[in-house]
């Protein structure tokens, strides 16, 4: 598959990558390198990983416990110190092999010890393919608050294996799957339909939906590198996506929601606020949802629920100047970012959901 050339860095895929990554580590003089990990990967995805390494370089791997409720300043506090510990300077590299947690935590990490060192991701799951390793957001969540702390820097290079994938299960696959619907929707109406129907897909060229959906986010944030206008398309689906991720992270009665299914619900509901500011047609709003439902269980919300996912609402980034700001789709594959929505009709698309 053909190399993307991102804002300043490569987005290499499958066996090219190593090559570039291999090149890469001989032109540069490192004086040492760091693999950052969680404990899923380390396990499933790191020996598979380091026998493409082809340097003389000494070589670190820093592990963290997995999952998004470690993606914080104190998981970050204790990898600065290790890092310190084994000596890592102005010189060293950072290579981030893991999901979106990893891929972001370790991008934070290595932005701002002794003020930015070099890294390159490595994501292993379908959704740090797609989305959160390509674009130079780097950050962790601030308690539940999604992503509150972060930095803009780009990566050296990013390494696309879709061979990383055998290793997810299927809940995995399908919470990855929600951003490529999200870049149709947003930006490509045709590749949005191959999507109709999962049965017709072929799996075998997978491989091609994956890099038509980083090509998408990269043409995106290409044109608008920091979010100032048409990279809040990227937030469809993620306004009331992130505030209902948010909510079922902290809330002891509720199972743990992965991004993709969170933003699964996101997108039905902002579809529905679409619909009603008459943006999409009944027609389209009905495939959405439809197709959507069709790859993703239902989510059960109590009345309870409503109010303090509401309330999450206004930590939102998109919140500025105390509203919150939701770009919503004008006709699937175009947006409308800069929409302001009250609550009511927020409540009306939970309804709407639940019916």
């Amino acid at each position: 598959m053909q190399t993307i050339q991102a804002d300043n860095y490569p987005i290499y895929f499958n066996e090219k990558g190593y090559e570039a990554l291999n090149l890469h580590l001989k032109e540069n003089k490192y004086s040492n390198l760091f693999i950052i990990v969680d404990s899923n990967t380390n396990d499933l995805c790191l020996p598979t990983f380091l026998p493409y390494l082809e340097t003389e370089l000494t070589i670190e791997i820093i592990e963290f416990e997995a999952g998004e409720e470690n993606k914080n300043i104190e998981t970050c506090v204790q990898i600065w110190n290790v890092l310190t510990e084994l000596g890592a300077d102005r010189k060293s590299l950072v290579i981030n092999v893991g999901g979106g947690v990893v891929t972001d935590l370790g991008g934070f990490v290595a932005s701002t010890f002794k003020r930015g060192i070099d890294f390159i991701n490595v994501p292993t799951t379908l959704l740090s393919m797609v989305d959160a390793s390509v674009g130079g957001k780097n950050g962790v969540d601030l308690g539940n608050l999604k992503n509150q702390i972060g930095v803009f820097n780009l990566p050296a290079m990013v390494i696309v294996d879709t061979n990383y994938l055998e290793t997810l299960p299927q809940n995995e696959m399908r919470s990855g799957l929600a951003e490529m619907l999200k870049h149709g929707l947003i930006f490509d109406k045709a590749y949005w339909e191959q999507f109709l129907d999962l049965k017709t897909i072929d799996f075998a060229d997978f491989d091609e939906l994956i890099h038509r959906s980083v090509a998408i986010k990269n043409e995106i944030v290409t044109l608008d590198p920091t979010e100032k206008n048409i990279r809040k398309s990227l937030n469809f689906g993620h306004t009331l996506g992130h505030a209902i991720e948010s909510y079922f992270l902290e809330n002891e009665n509720k199972t743990t929601l992965l991004h993709g299914e969170a933003i699964a619900v996101g997108m039905i509901l902002e579809s529905y606020i679409s619909l009603d500011k008459k943006l999409i047609s009944e027609a389209e709003y009905k495939q959405i949802k439809t197709t959507i439902k069709s790859i993703f269980d239902d989510i059960v919300f109590n009345e309870s629920d409503i109010e303090p996912i509401l309330e999450l609402l206004i930590h939102d980034k998109k919140n500025e100047y105390g509203s919150i700001q939701f770009a919503l789709i004008e006709g699937i594959g175009k947006i409308k970012i800069n929409q302001l929505v009250e609550n009511e009709l927020i409540l009306e698309a939970f309804k709407d959901y639940k019916s």
